[in-house]
């Protein structure tokens, strides 16, 4: 009886550690990131036009994924912005981008080709809609710009369909009641320095460094865009949903702005890929996102903006599978 018991206890203790290591294992498996190591191989990301805000942003996301994930080769591409961002994701010719919450909303709503294969992966920052003129213009109100020579943004931008919207908000066609022309913040700068443009809308992060450059080269300001406005683009529907009412703070442009806020327009950025993007690429670049919040943040300031508590909040997209495995791992 001795010895039967003393074999009965060591069976037991053996499926014991057997049944620890199992669940051990199951656990390991669960927080740590899929595969054997770092993921490898090639990905494109679409960023945006020089001196906007997706295009730094971008540089320095690629320098954090190489830090972490030193054999994965990222390619950016410059864009017109959101609009072509999206279209790019959704065709397969980029795999992650940025672009505003309200340009996939309409890629989405339009049917595009690929609309129902896009995911979230991060809500990330807001862009604020800054409409720049010279200081000493007459231009008060987006109503003033009626026959102005206006910078609306490349035809693929966010800044391009944002525009839109705001003109015709404010009763003004687009097309005809303004001279609209295509600069951006890359070119926009400069041709209002030289009088070849009277405005411009730029939709970005605070601070951009475009008008931060030109901030110390050329007296400006912002022209106002009120609630009221933003209300008549709520009634609209569809997604104009997107757009806030907000403040531009005081601390975004201290030269420009004298300690003012300036009402206009914010809309949230999402960081987003296709569903047939691996799990396990996609968990280990979003958690790299979080985790270089801070560094990045010192350069980009809308960066230190990006929060683990709404990161996963990514409307009108569901978040990718390998986004979800990371942000349960890290759920207190």
């Amino acid at each position: 009886m001795p010895k039967l018991f003393s074999s009965t206890r060591r069976r037991r203790g053996l499926m014991g550690a057997a049944a620890g290591a199992v669940v051990l294992g199951l656990l390991l498996w669960w927080l740590l990131p899929l595969g054997d190591g770092p993921p490898r191989g090639t990905i494109a990301f679409s960023t945006g036009t020089t001196r906007g805000v997706y295009q730094e942003y971008g540089v320095r996301l690629r320098t954090a994924f190489a830090k972490d994930m030193p054999d994965l080769k990222v390619r950016l591409l410059t864009s017109d912005g959101s609009q072509e961002n999206v279209t790019r994701v959704a065709t397969g010719k980029a795999d992650f981008t940025i672009a505003a919450a309200d340009a996939v909303e309409t890629y989405v709503l339009d049917h595009g080709p690929g609309a129902s294969d896009l995911r979230g992966v991060a809500r990330l920052y807001d862009d604020y809609v800054q409409l720049v003129v010279a200081r000493d213009s007459p231009i008060r109100s987006v109503a003033d710009l009626r026959g102005k020579r206006v910078a609306v943004g490349p035809p693929e931008s966010g800044v391009r369909l944002i525009a839109n919207r705001v003109l015709a908000a404010a009763g003004i066609d687009p097309q005809h009641g303004i001279e609209p022309v295509a600069d951006g913040i890359d070119t926009g700068p400069g041709r209002l320095r030289t009088h070849a443009i009277d405005a411009f809308f730029w939709s970005g992060g605070l601070p951009t460094d475009g008008l931060t450059q030109l901030a110390s080269k050329f007296a400006f300001r912002f022209v106002p865009i009120d609630a009221g406005l933003v209300a008549r683009l709520h009634a609209e529907g569809g997604a104009t949903r997107y757009y806030r009412a907000t403040n531009m703070p005081e601390s975004a442009y201290p030269a420009v702005q004298d300690g003012a806020t300036v009402p206009t327009i914010a809309v949230s950025n999402l960081l987003m890929t296709r569903a047939d993007v691996g799990p396990r690429l996609t968990e280990w670049l979003t958690r790299t996102v979080i985790d270089s919040r801070d560094r990045i943040g010192a350069h980009v300031h809308s960066a230190q903006l990006v929060d683990l508590r709404t990161a996963i909040y990514t409307d009108p997209l569901v978040l990718h599978e390998g986004a979800r495995r990371y942000y349960r791992s890290v759920k207190p």
